[in-house]
């Protein structure tokens, strides 16, 4: 059993920035970011599926959201600018942060169209993983309804362990939510660290963007579970 009498909580996320190759998390301030994240999510309504808010119908409603969550210490929401870009196209965050126990979510996840896919969107979740358990944390962890499919996909490509399915766990926007569970441990950093940081590499992406070998083959290495959902 781990000896864990001299473990000593991480830090909460403060940072301001991260700056990546293809992305630059920016921690999120209504007045910078609002109006470019509305345009970034014009006509996808689809994006708010599962989420439980929005979708908004103008961008003075969505700045009011946001200035709502800018001081608050959990969720703690970071923007994601695409630097070949130079745009903000969606949201992350931190949240149900826990440093007595080593535990941190990566939630509240909103991408614009153009960035869905892409490696700007795979580097600013990488990043936000390695500051979590370079900060210290033991655990970090993703959780989506269990019918967001293409949620439950983009946890298991960033190398992200399946954990279940927690039963009317909820009830978003008056339906009924089955939630499914995600998560990644301190021991299993250092190769994901690793099959991130050889994804990233320019020469793995062709003349077009496209890339050459997949992020979920080299992952697949490191989790200890597959989701059942997605099949083989």
């Amino acid at each position: 059993m781990q000896d864990l009498s001299n473990y000593v909580p991480p830090a909460r996320p403060e940072f301001q920035q991260r700056q990546g190759r293809y992305a630059r998390l920016e921690r999120l301030r209504a007045h910078l970011h609002a109006d470019e994240l509305f345009r970034a999510y014009d006509g996808a309504e689809d994006l708010w599926q599962f989420l439980p808010y929005g979708p908004f119908i103008s961008a003075a409603a969505y700045h009011r959201f946001l200035r709502g969550f800018e001081a608050g210490e959990d969720p703690v929401f970071y923007a994601i600018r695409d630097m070949a870009r130079g745009q903000v196209m969606g949201v992350a965050s931190y949240l149900r942060i826990a440093p007595e126990k080593g535990s941190i979510e990566l939630g509240h996840i909103c991408l614009g169209p153009a960035l869905q896919k892409s490696p700007a969107a795979t580097e600013a979740f990488f990043m936000m993983l390695s500051w979590a358990f370079e900060a210290g944390y033991r655990r970090f962890e993703w959780k989506c309804d269990a019918r967001n499919l293409p949620s439950r996909r983009a946890a298991q490509r960033l190398g992200l362990s399946y954990e279940g399915v927690f039963r009317q766990d909820n009830i978003v926007k008056g339906k009924n939510r089955d939630t499914a569970w995600f998560a990644a441990i301190d021991a299993e950093y250092p190769a994901l660290k690793e099959a991130f940081t050889a994804w990233l590499l320019p020469q793995n992406f062709d003349a077009t963007g496209r890339q050459i070998e997949r992020l979920s083959d080299l992952t697949g290495l490191v989790r200890v579970a597959r989701d059942p959902a997605l099949g083989s």
